[in-house]
């Protein structure tokens, strides 16, 4: 059997070596790329006789996937399997597992530090120090006393929650899913409409499904106040970008920080959020800490220990 890692995954050369002796006991051909390339003809290439494939958020069409045919497992190394063509994988029986919560405390705490830089201006106030200028009367805003929806409760939105109650923050809630564990956490759920509407903060953690694309529309922003502040470390297309960004300009919503777009960074020139006023831009970097990676190891090496075993 053949199983093959398209990209390293944070798995460095030595470990490489390490598992492929591991996984050659167990009868398996482990190959690591020790590099990330995304063209269809490289992915084709580099995955055409596995039956095991890893990969985190790489986009696989059904022309890629249609060019494997002993491939048999697909053990994503991410959250999110928006990248992945899952009708084709249905119906061709390919088995797919992520891995779900190697990055929950990672992207938590992020969702929290860019809610701070916003209010603070961090990233503001270090380049004007750089610039020799001082802070020129701009006021902060703190998190203690504020309003924060959470868009999803999942791992994700719950944990984000969890810190924001340290801060002394109150937390509104819109989910499809109603967790037990909001009640002790005392979360309020709501409608996405009244959440929006109250929200000091409006804190993004919903997959991307048919069901949330353009969750966050035009409409929806018109109904924010014009201090709030959008978050989004979820997906790039649950939100209206364009109008977000029209809003911005018009001064309709005081500001956003945005770590996930329509498409993977780099952005294009043309993005319209780059000449947004008030924003906050990350290259999506929210999953990626040195402990998420060795979680996401882990787990990886699990499912596929799990998959041998069957």
């Amino acid at each position: 059997m053949k199983v093959v890692a398209v990209e390293p995954i944070g798995i460095s050369r030595e470990r490489a070596e390490e598992l492929a002796k591991q996984y050659a006991d167990k009868g398996c051909e482990f190959v690591v790329y020790p590099d990330r390339k995304e063209d269809e003809p490289t992915l084709i290439e580099r995955m055409k006789d596995a039956e095991v494939v890893i990969v985190s958020n790489i986009k696989l069409t059904r022309n890629v996937l249609e060019q494997c045919p002993n491939l048999r497992f697909l053990n994503v190394a991410f959250t999110g399997l928006d990248h992945i063509d899952q009708n084709y994988c249905k119906e061709k029986g390919i088995l797919i597992r992520n891995a779900s919560g190697y990055a929950t405390q990672a992207v938590a705490e992020l969702s929290v530090g860019m809610m701070l830089d916003v209010y603070r201006q961090i990233t503001a106030f270090d380049a004007s120090t750089r610039a020799l200028q001082g802070r020129n009367n701009i006021l902060g805003r703190e998190l203690h006393g504020k309003t924060v929806g959470i868009v999803g409760t999942g791992a994700i939105g719950l944990k984000t929650a969890e810190i924001l109650k340290a801060f002394g923050c109150c937390i509104l809630a819109y989910s499809r899913t109603k967790r037990q564990e909001a009640k002790s956490m005392q979360i309020e759920y709501t409608s996405l409409s009244d959440l929006m509407q109250r929200s000091d903060i409006i804190s993004l953690h919903v997959p991307l499904t048919e069901h949330t694309q353009g969750l966050i529309s035009k409409e929806m922003l018109s109904l924010c106040k014009p201090t709030a502040i959008i978050v989004n470390t979820a997906r790039g297309a649950v939100i209206d970008n364009s109008a977000l960004a029209d809003m911005l300009n018009q001064e309709r919503i005081a500001g956003a920080a945005i770590d996930v777009y329509e498409y993977e960074p780099p952005l294009q020139a043309n993005h319209p959020l780059l000449n947004a006023k008030n924003t906050l831009l990350l290259p999506h970097v929210a999953f990626a800490t040195q402990e998420s990676f060795s979680i996401r190891v882990d787990i990886i090496l699990r499912n596929l220990d799990e998959y041998l075993a069957k």
